[in-house]
């Protein structure tokens, strides 16, 4: 399950970047808005989909429907080159797409004994995932080509039929009268009364707009400086992330949520502090050294916060919980991302031309401020909801 979920991810999302700004000529701002669509899709989606997962169906059959759902429109999109019909049919398929992120999530935390020690290890088929479709849209010289759309919405059916298989989880019998807000997983909100919970998110949140620098333009970034097989170097970040996945659970027991989540975030000031030196001073291994770094920060930054949850949400509302921090990661954090991202690249785009020094140093100062108000701030709770 979680080999087919990064797969699809894996195979558009990196390069689309290149894609819509070398082949179809769309401006900055255009590429922050495309990639916006998921950060909007993770704000609308996974709080009624996590309510429906929790209430009213199986969350395989809803992670079935919504892989079909999306594979159609990936074949669609594979097909349109302006921006004005692009755009709307990206953001409807993120809609699909964005919830199987938390779903993916729950169902592998109702199947497992102990998700402190075991998550980890099968989120690592992930990584494994998203390495060869990177691998595979490289060697097939693809990166500029809508052809990446194909093989994620060929994987999107394959995933669709896989998740029919999956184990059924009959939904949680609950008494009480389902209101609108509930309709809208709005009761996950309860959570927040907590104080550190609300930082998690907070904090969260920010630590994912630098994020979306990464993701939007780090792909773009590398074939307008002259790296050769970026998407492939690029995987080096999920060669690392599956390291770390397996040897998580041991330094999860040293360093606990807070101090995995701080080391992630100091991690990350590392990865563009390396990015600007190497766009300042054209040394290309100061940047294949920061590659692999984000690997290292994603694992750790996103696998604790989920256990995280996972740990303080009562049980009839995991998956909305886990919509919750989608909701302030991917919806939130990388949306407000990407509009800033967006307008930095503008900026600093002169004919034809990009200043990398300039774009990726703005990430850096967001990153430290994140990190000094995490470890500040936030203080890691001991005792359940």
């Amino acid at each position: 399950m979680m080999f087919i979920q990064y797969f699809i991810q894996g195979s558009w999302y990196v390069t689309m970047g290149t894609y819509l700004g070398y082949t179809l000529k769309f401006t900055g701002v255009q590429i922050g808005l495309a990639y916006g669509t998921a950060a909007i899709a993770s704000m609308i989606s996974p709080f009624f989909i996590g309510m429906i997962a929790d209430r009213f169906f199986s969350p395989n059959r809803v992670l079935a429907f919504l892989n079909f759902s999306g594979a159609a429109l990936l074949f669609w999109i594979s097909t349109i080159q302006n921006f004005s019909l692009f755009f709307p049919i990206l953001f409807v398929y993120t809609i699909c797409f964005m919830p199987t992120m938390a779903l993916t999530n729950s169902i592998s935390f109702a199947n497992l004994k102990d998700p402190g020690k075991e998550f980890s290890r099968i989120r690592l088929l992930g990584s494994i995932g998203w390495i060869i479709s990177g691998i595979l849209v490289s060697a097939l010289k693809i990166e500029h080509l809508p052809q990446p759309f194909v093989i994620g919405g060929i994987m999107s059916a394959i995933g669709g039929i896989f998740a029919l298989f999956l184990p059924y989880k009959a939904p949680e019998k609950i008494k009480d009268k389902v209101s609108i807000g509930k309709m809208l997983g709005l009761d996950a909100l309860s959570l927040m009364k907590e104080r550190s919970f609300s930082l998690l998110l907070l904090f969260s949140a920010m630590a994912c707009i630098p994020l979306a620098f990464y993701d939007s333009f780090t792909n773009l970034f590398l074939n307008t400086s002259g790296y050769t097989n970026a998407a492939a170097a690029m995987s080096t970040g999920q060669v690392a992330e599956i390291i770390f996945l397996f040897t998580f659970p041991f330094f999860f027991s040293k360093l606990h949520y807070k101090g995995s989540i701080g080391v992630a975030i100091f991690a990350w000031f590392m990865l563009y502090g390396l990015f600007t030196l190497g766009a300042l001073t054209g040394i290309k291994p100061l940047v294949y050294m920061a590659l692999p770094i984000h690997g290292f920060c994603f694992t750790f930054f996103f696998v604790a916060g989920q256990l995280y949850v996972d740990e303080r949400a009562p049980n009839y509302l995991r998956n909305s919980a886990q919509g919750l921090i989608a909701f302030a990661t991917y919806g939130v954090g990388k949306y407000l991302g990407t509009l800033i991202a967006g307008n930095v690249v503008n900026i600093n785009t002169h004919e034809g031309g990009y200043n990398w020094v300039s774009i990726w140093i703005i990430p850096l100062i967001i990153i430290i401020i994140t990190f000094v108000g995490f470890m500040s701030l936030f203080k890691e709770e001991k005792k359940n909801i």
